[in-house]
């Protein structure tokens, strides 16, 4: 067993800082003294100092031997893999290189549809076939709900020769599939399952929290530790647990996706998020949830108001959610998730992850404070006593569209001759682009697909009502980028 009680990359870079060196490399700010004066008088300087390269002290994240390797197996016996990777580029490089080591160009992989935009990057890079398989929808929220077993055996059956299930547990709204059956399944096909567990490096340090992807069966899983720990933003781990992952493949799939020049900070972050986890995990997570049932409890007494919470189980496929993430709708009083998290903030300076078409999301964390939560209760009981209840609900969310059909796999499209005509055009063209809108975040459509009525329908809504459209080169979806049809 490794002693927890360690932070042996900050450990290191304090013992480089100590023998005060004459500095001649890379970065020029040359620890803290080049830093601009108007940042430095506003945060102080000491942190900058920690901002270095790969020293005789400080080890080199591309072939780690010294602290950062330390590091990492610290890390990896906290979560019980096999190996564990510090990721820099955040969770988009680890979904990148999970997929870049499971399937190579033509092989099929089965992909959630509510995969992040990351996956596609992933395909594109690799020339994975995709297979989609679209979650269950649990319509009473208006959310994407999980994954089952039963659609998985049966894209298997159909697809036998899927190389891997890359999908998505917990979502952004903390709901999460039955990973075990599933990993069972996967397994059975000789298939890998790869979770991106953004949402969930959590999940592992409460036992009234979903287990986590690795103790579930999954083969590898990726977590942004920067969305619930105390990481800095754009840090992120990969953990493998498996005999089919070929970890030299794996390994050198990181080099092809991750900088060559490693932020210190960011991995020092890590170092310390783990050391935190390790030695007071329980307490903190026992935090976040005693103060997100607090409030569930009091925001679902408010009439009019809705908080989700655990009853939702069993629905939709979903074996489990999160009770750190709290999911509120005003919707009985006409109001869009997107008019109240505007009201939240305008009005009360409560500023939430996100919004939809019917809810608003709060993540709360060991770090969130009584008070925090006290306001987010006290605002939404003034917006309930401010508006009155409706008769008919004013905010219906678009009903998704059935997949369209897949002409070109991501890779082929992305490298296909395309051209950009008019959004009003759109329908029957191939489309180059992904097209996501925001929040959540899924794909509509991806390179390769056929824009149908209904697809063009439902993102035509987002449009209109001039919502965050990611994938969109003009961010307006007033022109799409198309394949190029040949001459007759």
């Amino acid at each position: 067993m490794c002693n927890q009680d360690k932070t042996p990359l900050l450990d290191a870079i304090t013992e480089f800082i100590d023998t005060k060196p004459a500095y001649f490399r890379i970065p020029g700010h040359r620890l803290e003294r080049g830093i601009s004066k108007k940042w430095t008088d506003k945060v102080g300087k000491e942190i900058f100092a920690y901002d270095v390269t790969e020293t005789p002290f400080t080890d080199d994240l591309h072939s780690p031997e010294g602290a950062i390797e330390e590091a990492q197996e610290l890390l990896q016996e906290l979560y019980g893999a096999e190996r564990s990777f510090f990721l820099v580029n955040g969770t988009t490089c680890g979904n990148e290189a999970m997929l870049l080591s499971v399937a190579l160009e033509g092989q099929e992989v089965m992909v959630a549809r509510n995969a992040h935009k990351s996956a596609m990057m992933g395909l594109i890079i690799s020339g994975a076939k995709p297979v989609y398989i679209m979650p269950e929808i649990l319509s009473e929220w208006g959310l994407q709900g999980g994954i089952t077993p039963e659609q998985v055996r049966r894209t298997f059956e159909a697809h036998p020769a899927c190389r891997a299930l890359f999908l998505v547990s917990p979502s952004y709204y903390g709901i999460v599939s039955d990973l075990k059956a599933i990993a069972d399944i996967c397994h059975e096909y000789g298939a890998m399952l790869l979770i991106d567990e953004a949402h969930g490096g959590h999940l592992y340090f409460h036992e009234d929290l979903p287990k986590g992807a690795l103790e579930q069966g999954a083969d590898m899983c990726v977590q942004s530790m920067h969305k619930v720990t105390g990481a800095l933003t754009q840090s992120s781990v990969l953990h493998m647990k498996s005999q089919l992952v070929d970890v030299e493949r794996l390994a050198a799939n990181l080099h092809i996706v991750q900088s060559t020049s490693p932020n210190y900070l960011l991995m020092t972050s890590l170092d310390c998020a783990r050391y935190e986890l390790a030695l007071h995990g329980t307490e903190m997570m026992e935090q976040a949830l005693r103060l997100a049932e607090d409030a569930r409890k009091r925001i679902q007494a408010i009439d009019g108001f809705r908080c989700m919470g655990q009853e939702v189980v069993g629905q939709a496929g979903i074996a489990g959610v999160d009770g750190t993430r709290l999911i509120i709708s005003a919707k009985e009083f006409g109001l869009t998730g997107f008019a109240l998290e505007e009201i939240l903030f305008e009005r009360y300076a409560v500023n939430m992850e996100l919004a939809d078409y019917e809810n608003v999301l709060a993540i709360v964390t060991y770090a969130n404070t009584q008070e925090e939560l006290e306001r987010l209760v006290k605002a939404c009981e003034e917006i309930a006593q401010e508006y009155s209840r409706m008769q008919e609900t004013a905010c219906e969310q678009p009903q998704l569209p059935q997949l369209p059909e897949q002409m070109l796999t991501p890779r082929q499209a992305y490298f296909a001759e395309a051209e950009e005509i008019a959004w009003q055009q759109a329908v029957g063209r191939i489309s180059a682009e992904m097209i996501a809108p925001y929040p959540p975040g899924i794909p509509i459509i991806y390179p390769g697909e056929c824009i149908t009525q209904a697809v063009w329908d439902y993102l035509e809504k987002f449009r209109r009502e001039k919502r965050h459209i990611h994938g969109s080169r003009d961010g307006r979806l007033e022109v799409i980028k198309v394949i190029k049809e040949e001459s007759e």
